[in-house]
This record gives structure tokens, C-alpha cells and sequence, in this order.
């Protein structure tokens, strides 16, 4: 695909729903991390950093692929929401984040131990998803348009589908609309290099300040399929955003398994495991 995002910042949030750590088998990795309050998520991990020397700098990005590793470890999709942003700085921080377009988006993630969360994120090109049908943004306040969508996720294998995250609506974010902007900001200025954390304002410094940000806001739940299900070569990975003005379970999922992702009020990410 067309790198689109190779000049843009590219982030993620750990622990922004409740319970997904537990499923994923990384509460252990954050048991030394303390928050402002139960709720609040972990913290801030890069899977993207523009020209960064390290494995950082692989543009993982794609909308209709998974590259499996080479390694022999269990890979597990992440259904998400992913924004996209704009950002500003003020004194070598970030000053403001401007929330442009929403849309389905897939952290699939390694399941295996490692010092680094990001470690667990980008193993090389075609490790992420992004839906290429974001939804304009009109503004990230409580009650704007966002607040009208769902997410799901569905896994085609062997001819069947089956549906591999829990159907709910955005606004089940731990945290959302201005706490999470306000969150980032802060956490993005004061992270320190530390458990499965890195210095994320020090990466985005050496990056020369990208006016840009791709961030995923956090993992849902897991059904039980989902769970402890992982990834194989000739899978399907579907995640969903609909606006539930518009749809309902049901008919989203006959949709899913007709193939039929081009629909007014969804984004929709199809991805093919390789």
C-alpha cells in the first residue's frame, strides 16, 4: 500500500478497556505502573516513529494485510479505534491535539514476553491494520458524531465467521472525548522510560516534532472465541465501526459475512493473514 501515514506520528494506548489486559495476558507487564485513578489507562507505546534507526522506523501499516512472523509466537488481532490527529508544540511538548477522522483500526499485538511493549507491535511491514474508510470527525466533545458508533470484530476462518471481539459502543472507553485528549497530552509530556514504558516525548524530539498522530485508543473485550483464538495464514480479520443510528447487530454481521463492507455510517478494516 501507499505509505500515507509514513510521516506521521504513530502511537498506541494500553489499558483503556476494562479487562482487555487481563484476556491479553499483560497485567503482569503493567503491575508496577501507577495511575491517577483505577480507570485511567497504563500508559502511552509507539509502533511507529518516522525515520527512527531502530525496528520503529518499519512502516507496519496496511489495509487489507497481516504479515505473520517468522518466528514461531501466537499473534492475536486487537480490535481498535484508531485517530487520526494534529498536533502542536509549545517549549518541546505537546501543546494541542486536534482529532481529525476516525476508523477501524487493528493493533494485532505478539503474545510473548518481552522488556518493551512496543516490541510486541511491530515486527516488520503489514503488522498493523487501518481501515482506508475514516470518518470525518466533527468535533471530539461529548455528544459530537463519534459517540453514535460501535465496534466489532469478526474472524472468517474455513469458510465460517465468527465473532472474535465484544459488540460496544465507543463511548465504553475508560477513557474518552476531552479526559482522553487531556490524558494524552499529559502522558505523552511526562512518560518516563520505565517497565514496559519508553520516552515517548524523547522519540518524537529525535523524530523532529511530526505535526501529525495516527493513535490507537485502546483494545476491546474479547469474546471467548476471540480470546484464545490466534492468528493463522489464510484468516480473515475483520474490525467494524457502525453507527448504531443506523444498525444493529444483526444486520451488521449478515453484512460482515456477505463481504459487504462498503456502507454509509461504518468503517470497516479486512485484512487477509499471510
Amino acid at each position: 500500500m501507499e505509505k500515507e501515514y509514513k510521516n506521521f506520528l504513530g502511537l498506541g494506548i494500553a489499558g483503556n478497556f476494562a479487562l482487555h489486559l487481563k484476556q491479553a495476558g499483560e497485567l503482569e507487564d503493567f503491575k508496577d505502573i501507577i495511575t491517577a485513578d483505577e480507570a485511567a489507562p497504563k500508559g502511552v507505546f509507539p509502533f511507529y516513529i518516522p525515520n527512527n534507526p531502530t525496528f520503529l522506523g518499519t512502516y507496519p501499516l496496511s489495509h487489507d494485510t497481516i504479515l505473520l512472523p517468522k518466528e514461531e509466537v501466537n499473534v492475536q488481532a486487537e480490535p481498535e479505534v484508531g485517530l487520526t490527529c494534529k498536533l502542536t508544540y509549545k517549549d518541546g511538548k505537546i501543546d494541542s491535539i486536534t482529532p481529525t477522522h476516525f476508523g477501524a483500526y487493528n493493533d494485532t499485538s505478539l503474545r510473548k514476553n518481552a522488556p518493551k511493549i512496543s516490541i510486541k507491535k511491530n515486527w516488520g511491514e503489514n503488522s498493523k491494520g487501518i481501515s482506508s474508510g475514516l470518518i470525518e470527525i466533527e468535533s471530539f466533545a461529548e455528544g459530537s458524531n463519534i459517540d453514535n458508533y460501535r465496534i466489532c470484530s469478526f474472524l472468517r476462518r474455513g469458510g465460517n465467521v465468527f465473532r472474535y471481539g465484544e459488540d460496544v459502543a465507543l463511548t465504553g472507553y475508560s477513557y474518552f472525548h476531552e479526559t482522553l485528549l487531556d490524558w494524552i497530552k499529559n502522558q505523552i509530556n511526562t512518560q518516563k522510560d520505565f517497565g514496559p514504558l519508553q520516552d515517548v516525548l524523547g522519540l518524537i524530539k529525535e523524530a523532529s516534532y511530526p505535526q501529525e498522530m495516527l493513535i490507537s485508543i485502546g483494545a476491546t473485550r474479547y469474546t471467548e472465541y476471540g480470546e484464545h483464538t490466534f492468528l493463522q495464514s489464510g484468516d480473515e480479520v475483520i474490525v467494524a465501526l457502525y453507527d448504531n443510528n443506523l444498525y444493529c447487530k444483526n444486520p451488521i454481521f449478515s453484512k460482515i459475512v456477505a463481504g459487504d463492507y462498503e456502507n454509509e455510517g461504518m468503517s470497516v478494516l479486512s485484512q487477509k493473514v499471510v
